[in-house]
C-alpha cells in the first residue's frame, strides 16, 4: 500500500454515518467499528485514496474513516461486508500500520517473539465494540474470550468505563496480523450471533463530545411519551389550561425548538416511576417536552421536542443527559462483573 496522505481526504461517505448499530440487519454481515488517531487515519487512506481503494477491491467491503476535523484528534474507522471481509480488513489495516510507523518515538508496534502468524510483531486494533455486547464476547465465566485469546494468539484489554456520550466501549485487540485476523472473525461471528443485544447502541462520535464541551447541545436522549407538559395529568381542567398556556407559550419570541432522539431501551429511566424523573425535569428546567410514541426511524431511537428559552432549553439538555449518564453508569456496574475475566486499563 502507498505511504499515509496528509489527512486532508474526506472518506465519510463510504460508509453512512447514520447510527446504525455495529451490527447490520442483514444476517451475514456485519459492520464493526474502530477507534483511530488523526495520523493513523492519513495511513490507512493512504495518498489519494489509494490504500482504502486497495482494501475494498480486495476484500469487498466498504470502508470509510470519519472526516477530520480542526482540535479533535480521534476519528472513527467503519468497515462494512462479510465477516471474512471485515476480518481480512482489518488484518490488512494492521498490516499497513506496522509497515508505516507514524514515527520514531512513538511507533504503533513492538517488536516480540513470534505468537502466531509470520509476523514477530504486534499490532493494535482498537475496537469499539456496543456495552449491550461485552457479555457476548466474554462470554460465560470467560470462556469466549479465553478461546478467542487462545486460539489467535492476541491479546484483548477493555476499557472500564463507556466512551463519552456513547455506550460503547473500546476493546483492543493486539497481536501479530494473522492473530488480529483469526480474533475479528471469533469477534465478528459473536456480534452477528447476539445482534438483537446492540439494538439502542450510542455509536461514539468524538466530533460530538468535542461540540458538546463548549455547548450541551447535542446529547440524544428520548422518552416514550407523547404530548405537552400535562402528559401525566389526570384532571381534565388542567389540560384544558395547558392547550391554552401551550399557544401563548409557542407565540413568544424567545422560545426555541429543539429537536432530540436517544435508544428506546434507555426511556424508561428517563420517564421514571409515574413519570417522576420527566416531570421533575420540566419543572426545573422550565421547558416543555413533548415525547414521540415510536421510534422515528430504524435506528430504534425515539424522538422528543425541548420547547423554551435558550437558557431553560440547556438546562433541560443538561439534566437529560445526567439522567442518561446515570443510567449507563448503572448498566456498566452491573457488566463489569462479567468483565473481571478481561485485562482492565
Amino acid at each position: 500500500m502507498s505511504q499515509p496522505s496528509n489527512g486532508s481526504e474526506h472518506f465519510d461517505d463510504l460508509v453512512p454515518e447514520n447510527g446504525e448499530n455495529e451490527v447490520q440487519q442483514e444476517e451475514d454481515q456485519l459492520t464493526l467499528r474502530a477507534l483511530v488517531t488523526t495520523k493513523e487515519a492519513g495511513v490507512i487512506i493512504g495518498k489519494a485514496g489509494k490504500n482504502v481503494a486497495e482494501l475494498r477491491d480486495s476484500t469487498g467491503v466498504k470502508a470509510g474513516v470519519s472526516k477530520v476535523i480542526q482540535g479533535v484528534h480521534d476519528r472513527v474507522l467503519t468497515v462494512s461486508g462479510s465477516l471474512e471481509g471485515v476480518a481480512k480488513a482489518y488484518s490488512l489495516i494492521a498490516q499497513t500500520l506496522l509497515d508505516n510507523p507514524i514515527s520514531p518515538t512513538t511507533p504503533p508496534t513492538s517488536p516480540i517473539s513470534p505468537t502466531n502468524g509470520s509476523s514477530g510483531v504486534m499490532a493494535t486494533i482498537r475496537l469499539l465494540i456496543s456495552h449491550n455486547l461485552m457479555g457476548t464476547v466474554i462470554g460465560r465465566q470467560g470462556a469466549k474470550i479465553k478461546h478467542i485469546q487462545d486460539t489467535s494468539g492476541v491479546r484483548m484489554i477493555a476499557s472500564k468505563t463507556l466512551l463519552p456520550q456513547s455506550t460503547e466501549r473500546v476493546v483492543e485487540v493486539r497481536g501479530t496480523v494473522d492473530g488480529v485476523h483469526l480474533a475479528i472473525l471469533e469477534i465478528g461471528q459473536c456480534l452477528i450471533d447476539d445482534k438483537e443485544r446492540a439494538y439502542g447502541t450510542i455509536l461514539y462520535n468524538p466530533t460530538k463530545v468535542d461540540t458538546a464541551q463548549q455547548q450541551p447541545q447535542s446529547r440524544r436522549t428520548s422518552i416514550t411519551r407523547t404530548g405537552n407538559g400535562a402528559d401525566f395529568s389526570d384532571n381534565p381542567q388542567s389540560r384544558r389550561t395547558s392547550v391554552s398556556s401551550q399557544q401563548n407559550f409557542i407565540n413568544n419570541p424567545n422560545v426555541r425548538t429543539q429537536h432530540i432522539s436517544i435508544p428506546s431501551d434507555m426511556v424508561g429511566c428517563i420517564i421514571g416511576r409515574g413519570g417522576s424523573k420527566i416531570t421533575e425535569i420540566r419543572r426545573l428546567s422550565g421547558s416543555r417536552i413533548s415525547i414521540a410514541k415510536v421510534p422515528h426511524d430504524e435506528s430504534g431511537e425515539r424522538m422528543f421536542t425541548i420547547q423554551g428559552t435558550p437558557e431553560a432549553n440547556e438546562r433541560a439538555l443538561y439534566l437529560l443527559y445526567g439522567q442518561l449518564e446515570h443510567e449507563k453508569e448503572r448498566r456498566l456496574r452491573g457488566a463489569l462483573q462479567e468483565d473481571d475475566i478481561l485485562e482492565e486499563e
